[in-house]
């Protein structure tokens, strides 16, 4: 047996399409869909996690970066736009991440390497939909 890193989640059915989905750690989220066109919904959709689950691993792997760089990181808000082919299963094909941190002082090179770090070596979540999806980033500094 390895030692591989594990997770898990166990989701419980709720009502039409809502589900309650639990972490190890005791988090919830509800994921939702609408039944039909135009219908109310309580939840995330699926697609919805799938993106933010991409925008808040490179997120932390960039602050956590920036931090070790002992830059002066005071904010980091990231925009992911996913594009999915229109028929069954909706494939996500390309996948735009755009970044603005905050911070002073901040070195524009130190950013850039930053994001780089987290999308080619170590963003779990872009390694994984990397194969399928072509995801692109761009960022911009505001000083504070």
């Amino acid at each position: 047996m390895t030692d591989r890193p594990t997770s898990s989640v166990n989701l419980g059915w709720q009502r039409d399409f809502q589900f309650s989905s639990q972490d190890t750690h005791g988090h919830t989220v509800t994921v939702d869909a609408p039944q039909s066109e135009g219908d109310t919904f309580d939840g995330m959709m699926p697609g919805d996690l799938l993106l933010t689950s991409l925008g808040s691993c490179s997120g932390i792997d960039v602050v956590n970066i920036l931090r070790r760089q002992r830059q002066d990181v005071t904010g980091l808000e990231i925009s992911v736009t996913g594009e999915q082919l229109p028929d069954a299963p909706w494939t996500w094909v390309a996948i735009e991440l755009q970044y603005t941190v905050r911070g002073r002082g901040l070195r524009e090179s130190a950013v850039r390497r930053a994001i780089e770090l987290s999308e080619e070596r170590y963003c779990s979540i872009g390694a994984t939909i990397g194969g399928r999806a072509e995801i692109t980033s761009t960022f911009t500094i505001v000083e504070e």
